[in-house]
C-alpha cells in the first residue's frame, strides 16, 4: 500500500512538471498550444513512465506533436531529472490519448439524439392534436 501511494505521488509530480515543460520550455514548432498531458503511469520499479498526451487537431497535427515529443525525449528527461528528486529518472514513453476527442464526439452524438427525440415528440403531439 505504501508503494502505491509513493507511485501515485511520483505520477502527480511528473504530470505537473511534464505539463510545465511541454507548455513552456519546448521550442519545437510541431508541439502546439493544444497539447496537454492527461495522465502519467510510472512502473513500480521506476524504469519506465508512460505519458498520455491529448492533442486537439487533425491526424497530421497529432503525428507531428508525437514526433516532436519523441525527438525531445532526452531534453525532457534531463529537465525532469533536475526537477523531480529521484535516484533514477524513468525512461519516457509518449502515448497519444484520444479520450478527450472521444468524449466530445459522444457528447455531440448525444445532443443530436436528444434533439431528434424532441422533434419526434413535437411532431407526434401535433399529429395527435390534429386528429
Amino acid at each position: 500500500m505504501k508503494t502505491n501511494n509513493r507511485i501515485s505521488r511520483i505520477n502527480d509530480e511528473m504530470l505537473k512538471e511534464l505539463s510545465m515543460i511541454i507548455r513552456g520550455e519546448l521550442k519545437d514548432p510541431r508541439i502546439g498550444a493544444m497539447t496537454s498531458v492527461i495522465r502519467v503511469d510510472t512502473t513500480q520499479d521506476l524504469k519506465f513512465c508512460k505519458i498520455y498526451i491529448s492533442v486537439l487537431g487533425n491526424d497530421e497535427q497529432k503525428d507531428n506533436v508525437m514526433k516532436g515529443l519523441k525527438a525531445a525525449t532526452g531534453f525532457i528527461r534531463r529537465l525532469l531529472a533536475q526537477r523531480v528528486n529521484l535516484r533514477h529518472t524513468p525512461e519516457l514513453i509518449f502515448k497519444l490519448d484520444d479520450s478527450a476527442e472521444y468524449a466530445i464526439k459522444m457528447e455531440t452524438l448525444m445532443s443530436q439524439i436528444s434533439a431528434d427525440l424532441k422533434s419526434r415528440e413535437t411532431a407526434e403531439t401535433e399529429t395527435t392534436e390534429n386528429e
